[in-house]
């Protein structure tokens, strides 16, 4: 299985209102409850008004469209990098798995998953 790097920096945040976002810009992920709204985006593209901000992040993406009737793809990958002590944040599409480590655990967990049988393009 292939996964593939993404070259930005991303920040995590918490927004008190949707408004906030802006759609315009060219990768976000947007997750809203009832208790909250998440953004995950490029540092650059982060909002001014967040409630909560965590940047330092970094992400790649298992390549590719994923069949729903494949389980334990994500599970798999999270496992093997808590194992070797690296938090993880995942975000999910309709056509795949978006996987963050905090940047300075990003090489390593990249090792860890290539050491794992993994290809890292």
């Amino acid at each position: 299985m292939e996964l593939k790097k993404i070259p930005y920096d991303f920040t995590v945040c918490k927004l008190k209102q949707d408004s906030d976002i802006d759609v315009t810009k060219s990768f976000y992920f947007v997750g809203k409850t009832d208790e909250e709204i998440s953004l995950v985006c490029k540092t650059e593209d982060a909002p001014a008004n967040t409630l909560e901000r965590d940047d330092g992040w970094s992400a790649f993406r298992i390549q590719g469209v994923l069949d729903y009737s494949l389980i334990g793809i994500l599970s798999k990958i999270s496992a093997i990098l808590a194992d070797n002590k690296i938090g993880i944040f995942a975000v999910s599409t309709y056509n795949t798995d978006y996987i963050l480590t905090k940047a300075d655990n990003f090489d390593r967990a990249l090792s860890v998953l290539e050491e794992a049988g993994y290809k890292v393009i």
